[in-house]
């Protein structure tokens, strides 16, 4: 009889690394799978390693383009930021992986499929839920969850112990005191050392942004033109250069703005399993795309379309965190606020600086902004006694209030006493 296939999720690191063979000495065959999101790694090596633990064989997919175009920009496109900080790297490359470890389970008659995500991270959760969106039938096999692999490692020194005595590669040099995962959108940093919010994250943490008090003395400006929503073109006004494809203006952003110390965040955040996490990022393209894109939106929407616009984004910002891009409801809420980019095209400046990412300037043929109306030099369009009854029919509520509460008191909700002050 035949042993039934396993595709692993590997990455060639301890865990995943030991994974492989526990899942042989569980009369599995297993395939290893392997995305290329952008992330820097040896998948040559990585290839060698797995083969001789005893994979049968080793899939490694590039999915850069794929990640960019069908992720990266939508999310660009719509807005997408979760709890107003954490634009979504890691959130986002799950079912673009996802995608491609289905495609190949398929192609290679696996029954199941097997990760080395923890039981308390989003990314098991994210990584199941694609997979079973895009194949009901597949299987998990979720070590970190099993009582009988939990039992048997309780974390990295029996991992060691585990690979030692079945002649499994370690790297010699010594781990990171933090968790990474990188991806041509962003680099996260937890766990370890950054498990105490009260402790500063070192600087040597990261490795696409350098410091913005180490940032150059003159700013870096790039002009981003958008279609849709979507950007097309970036052109480096200093140089001329230009840069068309997805993969090229993301690549040409994470320099520009890296250089400059664009993008970093260290932020709490709350985990759809229920835990709050702290993390540090650094996202320095997006950032960028992002302040731009939200600037031309402005400049183009409808006050009440944005605001509309804007609470879908923020549903979609959860879906995609919580693991549900492949949900009906997260499909009808892009589809909503793609109509409402229809009109979003136009070019914006910006000026990356020490830190900062600043939109200098916009044009767009679909704005809304009426130069005459808004300027101060000339009332054109505008009869400026109209905002007096404006002004009485919105006063109108605070004067009945007025009438039966008498004048508010907002110094009484303000006041504070020397213990109000003391946090500790």
């Amino acid at each position: 009889m035949s042993m039934e296939k396993v595709l692993l999720a590997y990455s060639g690191g301890l865990d995943t690394s030991c994974i492989l063979k526990w899942l042989l000495e569980q009369q599995y065959e297993v395939i290893c799978f392997m995305a290329d999101v952008g992330q820097t790694e040896d998948f040559a090596a990585a290839r060698e390693k797995a083969l001789r633990i005893g994979a049968s064989d080793v899939v490694v997919k590039d999915m850069k383009d794929f990640f960019v175009e069908k992720f990266v920009w939508p999310a660009v496109q719509m807005g997408l930021i979760y709890e107003d900080r954490y634009l979504l790297g890691t959130s986002l490359a799950r079912p673009c992986i996802s995608k491609g470890l289905m495609d190949v389970a398929v192609q290679r008659g696996c029954s199941f499929i097997a990760h080395g995500a923890t039981g308390k991270g989003n990314d098991q959760i994210r990584f199941e839920l694609s997979c079973y969106a895009l194949n009901p039938s597949i299987r998990v096999i979720a070590p970190w969850r099993m009582d009988s692999f939990c039992q048997r490692f309780q974390g990295r020194s029996d991992l060691l112990e585990y690979a030692k005595r079945n002649n499994i590669p370690v790297s010699a040099t010594p781990k990171a005191p933090w968790s990474m995962d990188a991806n041509i959108m962003h680099i996260s940093y937890e766990s370890g050392i950054l498990e105490d919010p009260s402790v500063a994250a070192p600087e040597e943490i990261y490795q696409l942004t350098q410091s913005p008090t180490r940032a150059p003395d003159t700013p870096s400006v790039a002009e981003i033109v958008f279609k849709a929503g979507l950007p097309v073109r970036v052109t480096e006004l200093v140089s001329g250069r230009t840069m068309e494809k997805p993969l090229d203006i993301l690549a040409f952003l994470n320099k520009a703005a890296g250089e400059h110390g664009v993008g970093r965040i260290d932020i709490v955040e709350n985990r759809y399993i229920g835990l709050k996490s702290r993390g540090v990022y650094e996202t320095p393209g997006v950032t960028v795309l992002h302040c731009a894109h939200r600037d031309l939106e402005i400049y183009c929407l409808d006050r009440e379309v944005l605001r509309v616009k804007k609470y879908l984004a923020d549903r979609m910002a959860d879906y995609v965190y919580n693991g549900y891009w492949y949900a009906p409801e997260a499909e009808y809420v892009r589809k909503c606020i793609l109509e409402s980019q229809k009109n979003v095209s136009g070019k914006v400046v910006v000026e990356m600086f020490k830190g900062n990412a600043m939109v200098t300037s916009r044009e767009s043929i679909n704005s809304v902004y009426n130069q005459e109306l808004a300027s101060m030099e000339v009332h054109g369009n505008f009869t400026p006694f109209s905002a007096t009854g404006f002004i009485e029919i919105n006063a109108m509520r605070l004067r009945e209030h007025h009438r039966v509460f008498g004048t508010a008191n907002m110094t009484k909700h303000f006041s504070r006493t020397d213990s109000d002050m003391k946090l500790f």
